[in-house]
């Protein structure tokens, strides 16, 4: 039984849908594979965040919650 052919959302190329194909059943294997690359790429940018930042955000949420939450309705 032959596969199905689809055509990428993304390049508009023909490709066979395999059941073994990463990612999704729309994008061609080599269209997946970039965003899979990009993907990676953005989670190492990610990692690199400095912490004390990512304090001062959360901090910044904590405070912003507690001002919606208690304040006073006058």
């Amino acid at each position: 039984m032959p596969f199905p052919i689809r055509t990428c959302v993304v390049c508009h190329e023909e490709f066979e849908l395999r059941p073994d194909k990463p990612g999704f059943a729309n994008r061609c294997p080599t269209c997946t594979e970039e965003e899979e690359q990009q993907r990676a790429e953005a989670r190492d940018a990610a990692s690199v965040v400095d912490p004390r930042a990512v304090g001062e955000l959360n901090a910044a949420r904590r405070q912003a919650m507690r001002d919606l939450l208690y304040r006073k309705d006058s």
